[in-house]
């Protein structure tokens, strides 16, 4: 069925398809972070991040035809392109350290405040106006971040900061993109699995392993894995308002303690549950009361993560 043929869906169809391939996307990607975290314990993070970029390529080069490559080199703001690009990268690059050490709830946990960065961001370098509820949230959400991060000198640890730059980088990230909307998403996608391709491989050079067969595969169906993710979430959010996916990015979290549990025995401890269930509960306020303000569907939902 093509795009047009879903438009003329009744309505509750549409919607219920959205919701659906929003949760599809969100196990896609929890999927690729249980990949990585795998992938990562045996090969560099820059040999894991050359082959995936590889692999995205698959899924992109058919959308990249249809585009036309005319898009990919007329770009808007190409100083802030370039950012977005490294600031991108820097977020996979990041995570996917940070999982080498820790837990994967551990590290979704610190990206699941991403919204609340985006929130507090948006006021300084978009101008948006942020209401005293919604600082209040912003400020409850970096409580949630400090209790979850353990900031004693016994317990800090070099992969929680890690973890916290590479979220920090994610929704500057999505800050960007919002400056750059008049930008397909094939076009953002393709620069911005370029600039991984290019990072990792200069990564990779002074650490590159020889892999099996089977790894080899697993390191393509990475990058395939990540990019049907992007295009589900892509679609889900012209077939639903994004203020009724919002929520739903949470089943992130859900699926990375599911994931660290059943494949690396990992279970996440009180601290860091508390510290998960507050960021949780701001984000979500934040997202009801940009809905309340702006009589509209909030649009600082992340559409690009690993």
């Amino acid at each position: 069925m093509t795009f047009r043929q879903a438009l003329s869906l009744p309505r509750a169809n549409l919607m219920l398809a959205g919701v659906v391939l929003m949760l599809l996307g969100n196990f896609m990607f929890a999927l690729n972070d249980a990949m990585g975290k795998w992938l990562v314990a045996s090969y560099s993070v820059g040999q894991v991040l050359f082959i995936r970029s590889v692999g995205a390529f698959i899924i992109l080069t058919p959308m990249i035809a249809k585009q036309g490559t005319a898009p990919l080199t007329r770009l808007e703001r190409p100083g802030l392109q370039v950012l977005r690009v490294l600031l991108a990268t820097a977020d996979t690059a990041f995570f996917y350290t940070a999982v080498m050490y820790l837990p994967l709830a551990d590290v979704m946990t610190f990206y699941m405040a991403g919204p609340i960065y985006i929130a507090a961001l948006s006021h300084i370098f978009l101008g948006e106006k942020v209401g005293w509820r919604r600082w209040l949230a912003i400020a409850v959400g970096f409580c949630g971040v400090v209790i979850a991060l353990r900031p004693s000198l016994s317990s800090l640890s070099l992969a929680s900061l890690f973890a916290l730059a590479g979220s920090a980088s994610f929704a500057i990230s999505m800050i960007l993109t919002r400056r750059l909307r008049g930008t397909s998403d094939t076009t953002l996608v393709t620069w911005q699995t370029v600039g991984a391709l290019v990072i990792g491989f200069v990564l990779a050079v002074s650490d590159w392993r020889t892999a099996s067969p089977l790894d080899w595969s697993a390191m393509l169906l990475l990058g395939v894995v990540s990019g049907s993710a992007h295009l589900m979430i892509t679609r889900a959010l012209k077939l639903a308002p994004a203020s009724t996916l919002a929520p739903l990015q949470y089943t992130l979290l859900l699926w990375a303690v599911v994931f660290g549990v059943a494949f690396f025995g990992d279970l996440p401890d009180n601290q860091m549950l508390v510290g998960s269930a507050i960021i949780v509960f701001a984000g979500l306020f934040i997202f009801h009361r940009q809905k309340v303000v702006d009589h509209g569907e909030p649009d600082n939902v992340p559409r690009n993560v690993h």
